[in-house]
C-alpha cells in the first residue's frame, strides 16, 4: 500500500506529509526518545512502522517524492476514540463506571493532543526545509497518567474509579481478545517512563502546544456531546 501511495503522490507532484507514531523505536528503557533513536522494535506493529518510514525516506532521497514525517506519542482529544484516553475511558468516566488503564499510571508519560499534532503537520507541510526528515511534534509537558486522570476528574467534578492491568493480565486477556494481543507487544510504554524529546521541532518551529488542562476540557466537552442522548 505504501508503494502505491508513493506512486500516486509522485504522479501529482505533491509533497507527502506522513503522520506517524513512535512504535518503531521499541523499548528505550525509559530514556527520552529523540529522532536519532534507533528503530529497535521487536513486535509486528513496530517493525511495520519502521519499514514504512524507511521506504518513505528512501523515496525522498531518490528524488521520487518530497517527504516529511511528523511523529506524535499517545494521542488524545476530540475524535480520538481508539487510545488510552479514548472512548472506552471517557465513556466509563462520564457514566461513573470503572475506567481501565494499562501499567503503572504513576510513571511520566508523554501524551500528544490531536489538535497540536494536526497543526504541526500543517507546519511541516508549509516548510520545505523540513523535507526528508523525521520530526517529533511539540507536546505539552510530560506528566503522569495519574495526573491526566486527575485533570479529567477536576473537569467532571467527580472522582473516577480506575482499574489498571499489568503485563500478566494483558497476556491472559490476549488469549481471547485480539486487541489485547496487540497491546501486549507495547506494554513497555506503561512499565517505564515514556518521554518524547521534541527539542528538534521546538528549535525549528517553536514549542507552542496546548496545556493539558485546556486540552482535557476540550476533550471532555467533545465526549459529553458524543454521549449526549440528544
Amino acid at each position: 500500500m505504501t508503494r502505491g501511495i508513493l506512486e500516486g503522490v509522485a504522479r501529482t507532484g505533491a509533497k507527502l506529509v506522513y503522520g506517524d507514531n513512535l512504535y518503531m523505536y521499541g523499548d528505550t528503557e525509559g530514556k527520552p526518545i529523540s529522532e536519532n533513536a534507533p528503530y529497535g522494535a521487536t513486535g509486528r506493529k513496530g517493525k511495520v512502522r519502521a519499514q514504512v518510514a524507511t521506504m518513505l525516506l528512501e523515496a525522498h532521497k531518490k528524488g521520487d517524492v518530497p517527504v516529511v514525517i511528523g511523529r506524535g506519542s499517545d494521542f488524545y482529544g476530540p475524535n480520538v476514540v481508539n487510545s488510552t484516553f479514548g472512548e472506552h475511558f471517557f465513556k466509563a468516566a462520564l457514566s461513573g463506571k470503572t475506567a481501565d488503564l494499562l501499567g503503572d499510571i504513576g510513571l511520566p508519560h508523554t501524551y500528544t493532543y490531536i489538535r497540536d499534532f494536526a497543526k504541526a503537520l500543517v507546519e511541516l507541510s508549509d516548510n520545505d526545509t523540513a523535507n526528508g526528515q523525521v520530526w517529533h511534534v511539540s507536546n505539552a509537558e510530560t506528566i503522569t497518567t495519574r495526573q491526566i486522570v486527575a485533570m479529567v476528574e477536576k473537569e467532571l467534578e467527580m472522582p473516577i474509579k480506575v482499574r489498571t492491568a499489568g503485563r500478566s493480565m494483558v497476556f491472559l486477556l490476549g488469549l481471547v481478545n485480539p486487541m489485547m494481543r496487540e497491546i501486549k507487544e507495547m506494554m513497555y510504554e506503561w512499565e517505564k517512563p515514556y518521554i518524547v524529546d521534541h527539542s528538534k521541532y521546538a528549535q525549528a518551529f517553536g514549542a507552542e502546544s496546548t496545556p493539558h488542562r485546556v486540552a482535557i476540557k476540550e476533550t471532555v466537552d467533545w465526549y459529553r456531546q458524543r454521549f449526549s442522548p440528544n
